[in-house]
């Protein structure tokens, strides 16, 4: 059993790594400390920065801080990476990364707030503007999802399947009945999804060079931006990864609809108005869009931690999510 570290130690850990970047602070705190992800908020000749350990390895997290510092240097509205005394924006100390960004004073935005929405979706458009033309290093370990959705919706169905098997053997439980009870039609969205993905612009879209992709964040929500005075910061690009900017979209409307409990084809269109005042989509991209909302990506989340992770899931739980899948079908194929 691994003994727990106290914030003494955590403390003059910090000291140590913030001593290769020529930095004695002035304070130090410790503002998040989640297994081996940890924050230290301190100042420095009056200025405020921010030291995070990271969790991935350093192949991964160079990918992910080059990409960052890339943005920034477009003029994107991302925290500004400090380099150490040999130039490096990654440090190594004791096995362990660490990274030492600029910190950004401001405010959580509420998505529910549909002026808060607006700003924070005028802003993904800018992140994706922004970190066109990325090209990792040779010595990274690059994270892409350009031209894979196909497989990864095949991939998808078929565990959907295979789960459906395991339900079948389990009918003495509520919840796996539920799954019997859904499964097929959610199958036939899949496959509507599927076909259309096939018979679409997709692979014309997707092939180009990786640095002529956007970067999508891929968890763009409250608590990773912060509106400071006029601007939008993108913070936490832990999960960045080439793509389409759809990729992000997707998730964000989706969640929306998901709290509504419907979907909704003017707060769709607003959602994408917004999006549109920094960043034009084509009219290949939205019928691309409109096919990653139609994939049952919801409905296979919601079940995934009742096969995957041994989870509990309630009944209710997955016929909410199937009816909300079964009833957007009408929605998005009378959009664009």
């Amino acid at each position: 059993m691994k003994q727990k570290v106290s914030m003494k130690d955590l403390s003059e850990l910090a000291r140590e790594v913030l001593f290769k970047y020529g930095i004695e602070p002035d304070n130090l705190k410790i503002i998040q400390n989640n297994g081996l992800k940890t924050l230290w908020k301190l100042s420095h000749n009056n200025e405020i920065k921010c030291l995070k350990r990271l969790k991935h390895s350093k192949e991964k997290s160079m990918f992910r801080v080059n990409a960052q510092m890339h943005i920034y240097n477009k003029g994107g509205k991302v925290a500004k990476v400090y380099l150490n005394m040999d130039n490096e924006g990654i440090t190594e100390y004791n096995g362990q990364l660490f990274v030492l960004y600029e910190w950004i004073e401001g405010r959580d935005l509420n998505f529910s707030r549909p002026s808060d929405l607006c700003v924070a979706l005028e802003g993904l458009a800018d992140f994706h503007v922004s970190s066109k033309g990325y090209k990792a290093s040779e010595n990274v370990e690059i994270s892409s999802k350009l031209g894979r959705w196909v497989s990864q919706y095949e991939s998808m169905k078929k565990r959907m399947l295979k789960w459906k098997e395991v339900a079948k053997e389990n009918t003495n439980k509520k919840a796996h009945n539920t799954y019997l009870k859904h499964i097929d039609s959610i199958i036939e969205i899949a496959d509507i999804a599927i076909d259309s993905l096939k018979q679409s612009s997709y692979n014309v879209l997707t092939n180009i060079e990786l640095y002529e992709s956007c970067l999508c964040h891929q968890d763009y929500g409250e608590g990773n931006v912060i509106l400071s005075g006029k601007d939008l910061y993108v913070i936490d690009l832990d999960g960045v990864t080439y793509d389409l900017p759809i990729r992000d979209l997707r998730k964000i409307i989706g969640k929306r609809m998901e709290k509504r409990g419907e979907w909704n084809k003017d707060n769709i269109e607003k959602i994408l108005k917004c999006y549109e005042k920094n960043n034009r989509l084509t009219k290949e991209e939205k019928e691309l869009l409109k096919i990653d909302l139609l994939f049952p990506h919801w409905f296979f989340a919601t079940v995934k931690n009742m096969y995957k992770k041994n989870k509990s899931v309630g009944c209710d739980k997955i016929s909410k999510i199937a009816k909300l899948e079964n009833g957007k079908l009408r929605v998005l194929q009378g959009m664009f």
